[in-house]
């Protein structure tokens, strides 16, 4: 009976710390871009001023006491639920559409684990050095040096995942103010308990765990290969390039290089043999003519990868579609004169190809298209919703037991429940008066004008009472809301009237 490997491993392997390289490139500067971008948005939005007549003069705001929400010159209140369900559904969708055309670049360059994890490894960086450095202080034994380098990083990723813990904190109420009470202790407990909870995690996730977010907690990295096809653009390795028929060649200082060469039917033992070259034997065209593959076996890919996985053996669910890699084998082949490429985006279905193609984004497919096409319509749905939302919501519901009542004169009553949700920033009056039906026919009891407060709702009772003659003639009429003092917001519910002999 066979043991896998992950049998042999266990359910959780314990972590070997992954000491990554610096490297540039476009994608590593695409990286760094996003990064410096999204701690903008998110470290600099709370304390960025708007003018508010009943609230905090702060851009962004969760107000929950006034159960809302102020994004600039916006205002979302739990009634506006749906525009969440609709944000939710765009960002499922955006995600499998990114996926299906260029695999898990949101992993690679937007994941919060991801900008998060290559902060910390900046600073890790910053202190102990480039990664040789970094390797030979972990080994070594603890001393004065070690103390000083590794405090000083944990205490910096501390300090940084504080100040994430505070900002997160300070998006549900006034930024100054939030602060100066946190140091002085005036805060309220759950200022406190928040922040030293999203402190704790940050710094676990980013700073301990890291890679392992990925692996074992993020459902994600999971069922990527559900969403793949032989079209979708993901970082590859060449083999066919890059192994040629001898297999991959490191190039000596000696003029010397080790070939690797794997067995034919696919085995796993290798065999190896060493061989002495002349100088010019390190060109491209003689490397190939000998049935040497492009890759010098530098070992870089694996340096720089932030998973720690060798693309060289395939595409890995592990992978995160960093490009780092690809910027690591495209230093290594301009510093030998050798095609770039050997590491890049491609698709599987190109790489099979007898004569591969430039690598490009091939959108026109049906579940492609799909998503497309879905994205487009709820996003434009979700903006349409906003631009036309007014400052008020209605609702009239009539109150069906009984569905009429006939009174003792013989006229015939109805009664409807009317519900204004004020979505203004500031209190507003509504006056209620109906259309279709005579004046004195709708009561509204004490509320012939309803004063609500922003972000507040109030429930109207009303009845209408009709003679027998009018009543049979009267199919439905319209109730008018108006906002005091403006006529042109006013809002009309189209509403059915019952009476004996109507069919309901």
């Amino acid at each position: 009976m066979q043991t896998g490997l992950e049998d042999q491993l266990g359910l959780y392997q314990k972590r070997i710390p992954i000491f990554t390289r610096s490297v540039k490139g476009r994608f590593r500067r695409f990286k760094s871009s996003v990064l410096v971008l999204a701690y903008a948005i998110y470290f600099l939005l709370p304390w960025l001023p708007w003018s508010r007549l009943d609230a905090p003069a702060q851009a962004v705001l969760f107000d929950l006491p006034g159960r809302r929400f102020l994004i600039f010159g916006l205002t979302v209140y739990p009634q506006d639920v749906i525009w969440l369900a609709l944000l939710l559904f765009i960002a499922a969708i955006l995600l499998f559409f990114v996926t299906g055309l260029v695999g898990r670049a949101f992993c690679g360059y937007f994941c919060f684990q991801t900008l998060w994890t290559d902060f910390f490894i900046w600073i890790e960086h910053r202190i102990q050095g480039e990664r040789p450095a970094r390797v030979r202080l972990y080994r070594q034994p603890w001393n004065r040096e070690k103390l000083i380098k590794v405090g000083g990083t944990h205490a910096l990723w501390i300090l940084a995942s504080f100040w994430t813990g505070l900002t997160f904190v300070a998006y549900f109420t006034y930024a100054p103010q939030l602060v100066f009470d946190f140091v002085t202790g005036q805060a309220a407990a759950a200022a406190y308990i928040t922040t030293g909870i999203i402190t704790l995690s940050t710094y676990a996730a980013a700073g301990l765990m890291r890679e392992q977010i990925c692996t074992y907690v993020c459902p994600y990295g999971r069922f990527q290969s559900v969403m793949y096809e032989p079209e979708t653009l993901a970082v590859h390795y060449d083999a066919r390039r890059g192994e040629g028929t001898l297999g991959r060649a490191v190039v000596r200082a000696g003029r010397g290089i080790v070939v690797e060469r794997r067995r034919a039917e696919g085995a796993v033992a290798e065999e190896r043999r060493h061989s002495s070259l002349s100088a010019g034997q390190r060109a491209l065209a003689e490397r190939r003519e000998k049935g040497i593959g492009d890759c010098v076996d530098c070992g870089l890919c694996v340096q720089v990868c932030p998973v720690g996985i060798d693309i060289r053996d395939g595409l890995q669910y592990k992978c995160i579609s960093c490009g780092l890699c690809v910027d690591a084998c495209n230093t290594i082949m301009d510093s030998f004169g050798f095609p770039r490429g050997l590491i890049r985006y491609d698709s599987e279905k190109n790489l099979a190809s007898p004569a591969p193609a430039a690598p490009k984004v091939h959108w026109k497919r049906l579940k492609t298209v799909g998503y497309g096409m879905a994205l487009v319509l709820m996003s434009a749905y979700l903006v349409y919703s906003v631009a036309t939302r007014g400052n008020f919501d209605r609702a009239v519901n009539q109150i069906r037991q009984p569905l009429y009542v006939v009174l003792s004169n013989g006229d015939i009553r109805n009664r409807y429940q009317i519900r204004i949700t004020n979505k203004a920033s500031q209190e507003q009056t509504y006056v209620i008066s109906a259309r279709g039906i005579p004046a004195a026919a709708l009561d509204l009891g004490n509320f012939s004008k309803v004063a609500i407060k922003s972000g507040h709702s109030a429930l109207v009772q009303a009845s209408v009472r009709l003679p027998p003659v009018v009543a049979a003639q009267t199919q439905q009429f319209e109730l008018i809301i108006t906002p005091l003092g403006k006529s042109a917001e006013a809002r009309t519910e189209n509403v059915r009237f019952d009476a004996p002999g109507k069919r309901p």
